[in-house]
């Protein structure tokens, strides 16, 4: 009887040390092959910008290309309902953004659920959002465009990237604390929105800050304020909402997630890289110019943005009383 135990002691331990070796052996080989980032707008925008700077950082690093994929539509539903769904094999990754967090109460019929279907990989950085107008547009301040706006009710067109973005509840956010009318003209990311507010169609914009700040500097588009509590070094002299607006918060965030069920060895492996980017002269000089704050940390250090952005937007939505079908 003695020597049975033994045996299946034998067996168990030697069963767990073949499972640590299988699993250093898979992250030490990883990536066999290309990975993907799924960005869920169309190339140009924010997301689409963050996905290709740290994709070239990883695909350089661990000697693999790493295909940036883009699923525009639905306010990004249609890219991370991919991502979801896809193999958890740590060759398919999402770039989370603030529509990840808005979504989950926004929309009715999500055919997931965005904080139980993913883990978190890595954060990337934190970006104000800005609040920018066509030059054409008679207004120089963010008290100016409320008189004129209620001078016109309902006659300026609010750009987004679509339903359920931090553009689009940045400027909902603004229009309950101000009580003035917009009409809200969603877009399939913020490359196409920025196309019709360069050309007047379209009046203002809360933009992510690094899809909108080359234009602005420009001079082809007007910076009236930041959306952050502080204003962003990138844009000298340019105030923030809430110093009209008493109160008023709010900024977007990028990085990366996975599907439910990815080998923690490989989500460990990205996370480190992603870290070691954050601390590379290039990427930090990138980062700066697009006038974001990095945010290293660990998976579960980004889990707890998710978690927390997902709180802070649900409560803005039911505030609001917005939802999309």
């Amino acid at each position: 009887m003695q020597r049975n135990v033994h045996f299946v002691s034998c067996l168990l331990l030697s069963f767990v040390l073949l499972s640590a070796v299988a699993t250093g052996a898979r992250a030490l080989d990883y990536p066999t092959h290309p990975p993907r980032i799924i960005v869920g707008y169309p190339p140009g925008g924010a997301t689409d910008i963050m996905a290709r700077l740290f994709g070239a950082y990883l695909s350089q690093k661990l000697g693999t290309n790493f295909v940036i994929e883009n699923r525009p539509g639905a306010g990004n539903n249609i890219g991370t309902d991919v991502a979801i769904k896809s193999p958890a094999d740590g060759y398919t990754f999402l770039l989370a953004n603030p529509a990840n967090t808005i979504n989950a109460s926004l929309y009715k019929h999500l055919t997931f659920n965005f904080l139980r279907d993913t883990v978190p990989v890595a954060g990337f950085i934190r970006v104000p959002n800005v609040m920018e107008v066509n030059p054409e547009v008679p207004v120089k301040t963010v008290a100016e465009f409320i008189a004129y706006a209620k001078a016109n009710p309902g006659k300026i067109n609010m750009a987004s990237s679509g339903n359920g973005t931090s553009i689009h509840l940045s400027g909902m956010l603004f229009m309950a604390m101000t009580g003035i009318e917009m009409q809200h003209v969603p877009f399939k990311g913020s490359a196409p929105a920025l196309i019709d507010l360069l050309a007047n169609r379209v009046q203002v914009m809360f933009d992510n800050l690094p899809s909108s700040i080359g234009h602005i500097k420009a001079g082809k588009l007007r910076a009236l304020a930041v959306t952050t509590a502080v204003p962003s070094p990138e844009l000298p002299g340019v105030p923030t909402v809430a110093e009209t607006v008493p109160g008023y918060e709010a900024s977007a965030f990028f990085g990366l997630v996975a599907p439910k069920g990815t080998p923690p060895e490989i989500v460990v492996k990205i996370n480190a890289l992603v870290n070691e980017a954050l601390k590379d002269p290039a990427i930090l000089a990138k980062l700066k110019e697009l006038g974001g704050i990095p945010m290293p940390g660990s998976p579960e250090d980004f889990g707890k943005v998710l978690a927390d952005e997902t709180a802070k937007w649900e409560k803005v939505v039911r505030a609001a009383n917005l939802s999309v079908e």
